[in-house]
């Protein structure tokens, strides 16, 4: 039997309780530029993909207007700057959009690290996750397929970096994963936003 997984889910549930701590003048900032950009709630809840494939809603901060297609991803729309809010493309970019997340890791529905949790109905790369056992473990706020390419990977090729991680995981894999995520928002890597024609 396994140790880490046990470990793991220790050093996720006291990292983001510190995090919830230190982070939450930062969490009631945004929630006030966000209600003074546009209308609608400050969180955004969207059904996803959890461990052993079970759903769960995960929460980022609103950074659409509340007319955009629902159970889209953002880079499979045409023209997703139409929808994006004024204070949303600076979350996005910096990636604090993904700050509630902590509130996912607390209730052990995700992991700090891990596989990015999919929608619900993006059947293909769930399928093909299949394959490497990537849907076996907890899906991370960031994870391995996101620093080697985020967005830009094609689903066969993400799924194998999920399954690689999945395979490989263990703590200095999961700081190896967490120090170059930090590198690579600072560098705003591997975002696409809107359909690619």
């Amino acid at each position: 039997m396994k140790i880490y997984p046990y470990i793991k889910r220790i050093i996720d549930f006291t990292l983001s309780l510190l995090a919830m701590i230190i982070l939450w003048p930062v969490f009631l900032l945004i929630a006030i530029l966000i209600k003074l950009d546009s209308k609608g709630p400050v969180l955004f809840k969207q059904k996803r993909v959890g461990k052993s494939k079970k759903h769960f809603y995960i929460l980022k901060f609103r950074t659409m207007r509340i007319d955009t297609p629902k159970d889209m991803p953002t880079h499979m729309l045409k023209n997703p700057e139409v929808f994006i809010t004024r204070v949303g493309k600076f979350l996005r970019k910096t990636s604090l959009d993904e700050l509630p997340q902590i509130i996912n890791i607390l209730r052990g529905e995700m992991s700090i690290i891990g596989p990015r949790p999919v929608l619900w109905n993006q059947y293909d790369l769930i399928e093909e996750r299949d394959k490497y056992g990537a849907n076996d473990i907890y899906p991370g706020l960031t994870g391995w397929a996101q620093i080697n390419g985020r967005d830009e990977l094609p689903i066969d090729i993400k799924a194998k970096y999920d399954g690689e991680y999945a395979e490989k995981m263990s703590f200095l894999f999961d700081v190896k994963v967490f120090f170059k995520t930090i590198f690579s928002v600072i560098r705003s890597e591997g975002v696409k936003e809107g359909a690619s024609e």
